[in-house]
C-alpha cells in the first residue's frame, strides 16, 4: 500500500446482549427481598425536594436558569421550607 492510500476499512460490532444479561442478573440478586420501588422512588422525590429546598435568592435564581436549561429536572425548589 502507498503511502498516499486511505487505511482500510472494515465493519466493528460487538454483541452486549449477553452482558446484559449477566448485568441484570446480578442487579437483580442484589435488590432485597422486600424492597419496594414505589417508595424508593417517594424517598428520592423526598430527598430532591430537600436538597433544593432553602434556597436564598441567588441559589434560587441559579436553579431556576438550570431548569430552563434542561440541566436539572423541573421540581419543588422550596418543598421542605
Amino acid at each position: 500500500m502507498a503511502p498516499s492510500d486511505p487505511a482500510p476499512t472494515f465493519d466493528f460490532a460487538v454483541d452486549l446482549s449477553g452482558h446484559e444479561m449477566l448485568r441484570r442478573t446480578h442487579v437483580m440478586a442484589a435488590i432485597e427481598p422486600g424492597w419496594d420501588p414505589v417508595a424508593a422512588m417517594r424517598r428520592e422525590e423526598e430527598a430532591r425536594a430537600l436538597l433544593y429546598s432553602g434556597l436564598d435568592e441567588e441559589q434560587q435564581r441559579i436553579y431556576d436558569e438550570l431548569v430552563a436549561a434542561g440541566v436539572l429536572p423541573p421540581g419543588p425548589g422550596d418543598a421542605a421550607a
